[in-house]
């Protein structure tokens, strides 16, 4: 009978594909806005901010929000491991105020300059995620990586 989580490996693998699906959408949007702000397309850039931002919105925030308790929760109740969530929960709040600011900016140089940093910190974020929470999980007797990934997918698809 296969185990309602997946292996260590499987887990890890399964956080850096979602962590490279996000990172190729956001890099994507935020080049459209960038090139739409570079060519003098007002309109367009008005949109592909639009499209970035719901796309932060439905995805990247959700995403960000569901690591919140089954990723980060048992990392955050250890000596060792709290700091590290909370700088990761500080990321989160920054992307959240870089959305935010984005939002209420025009379709101009400042879009797209809070484009391309909002593609930034979450690949920084992420690069966090994987080279440093990830491991203390998997290496600290009595947490679950592989857990705490069958959890987030379960929350994530819930």
């Amino acid at each position: 009978m296969k185990s309602p989580h997946p292996t260590v490996g499987e887990a890890a693998a399964a956080i850096s594909h979602r962590h490279d699906r996000l990172l190729e959408r956001v890099r994507a949007l935020s080049g459209a806005l960038l090139g739409a702000v570079e060519s003098g397309d007002t309109v367009t850039a008005h949109d592909e901010k639009g499209n970035l931002v719901s796309w932060c919105e439905d995805e990247l925030i959700p995403h960000l929000v569901a690591e919140e308790g089954p990723l980060y929760g048992g990392a955050h109740a250890t000596a060792e491991g709290g700091l590290l969530v909370e700088g990761l929960l500080q990321d989160h709040q920054a992307l959240v105020g870089l959305v935010d600011e984005l939002r209420r900016a025009d379709g101009g140089v400042r879009a797209a300059a809070l484009a391309l940093v909002i593609a930034r910190v979450l690949a920084m974020h992420t690069g966090k995620e994987e080279r440093l929470l990830l491991p203390f999980i998997a290496a600290s007797p009595g947490l679950s990586l592989a857990e705490a990934v069958g959890t987030l997918e379960d929350v994530a698809e819930g």
